[in-house]
């Protein structure tokens, strides 16, 4: 453990990390052709909350993958007691562990901005199908801000950069994706929010220290809320 915002989702075992939860995420697929015949990447799964609703739901063929073991043992074990026949992968992003064009769809949510992007975006082009389309949810600067508060925002979260959507948007492009749609949902960024569909899997024995981390993080979304914002990406090869 490296005593960071990530390793905090992890104990804490969030299902619904990303901005909106899953409420957003359905809202998002029910507007895809997604049946039994298509092939899905859940890229940075945590827990699998997102990955079970895709499995129930459409009947598809389903991979989770993450970084982190502690969420995929968490993963497992809700498709273990769900019975869904999801296959989990351990892996990163920046080089992933499947041959070129598997996938129909890849749903990334809240996690190419803790990446390295130009590792990341190339490896998601990589492995959709000719007509794939990528799904991410990702977190926007929306205003300028000073050299001191990225470096706030930066070094608490661990991502290696703020973009605003128009750097989104031409990152997304020169790594291969020739048609980019975005979207503002209007609800505001908030992880922890109960009531947009995060759920818990609590691991045993959490230092206080993590209780402080996500204290801090509640601090930072109210301080920066007109400075962070997130946007759906809908991207197609």
């Amino acid at each position: 453990m490296n005593n960071n915002y990530l390793d905090c989702l992890a104990l804490f075992g969030v299902g619904g990390a990303h901005p909106g939860g899953l409420p957003l995420t359905k809202r998002i697929l029910s507007k895809e052709e997604i049946d039994e015949t298509k092939s899905i990447l859940d890229a940075g799964c945590g827990t699998g909350q997102t990955s079970a609703y895709i499995s129930k739901k459409y009947q598809c063929h389903v991979t989770s993958l993450d970084c982190n073991k502690m969420m995929l043992d968490k993963a497992r074990k809700r498709y273990l007691s769900l019975q869904l026949p999801i296959e989990v992968k351990h892996g990163s992003t920046e080089n992933l562990p499947f041959d070129k064009g598997l996938f129909d769809f890849i749903l990334s949510e809240s996690v190419i901005s803790f990446t390295d992007v130009s590792l990341t975006l190339p490896e998601f082009n990589r492995v959709l199908k000719p007509n794939g389309v990528l799904l991410a949810i990702e977190m926007v600067q929306e205003k300028p801000t000073t050299e001191g508060e990225r470096t706030t925002l930066i070094n608490f979260y661990g991502v290696p950069q703020l973009l605003t959507e128009s750097e989104w948007c031409n990152l997304f492009k020169k790594f291969g994706f020739k048609h980019v749609h975005v979207e503002e949902d209007m609800q505001p960024i908030d992880e922890m929010d109960l009531e947009l569909g995060a759920d818990f899997a609590l691991s045993e024995d959490i230092d206080g220290k993590y209780f402080e981390i996500l204290e801090k993080h509640e601090q930072l979304t109210e301080d920066y809320k007109e400075v962070l914002g997130f946007r759906i990406f809908r991207c197609c090869k």
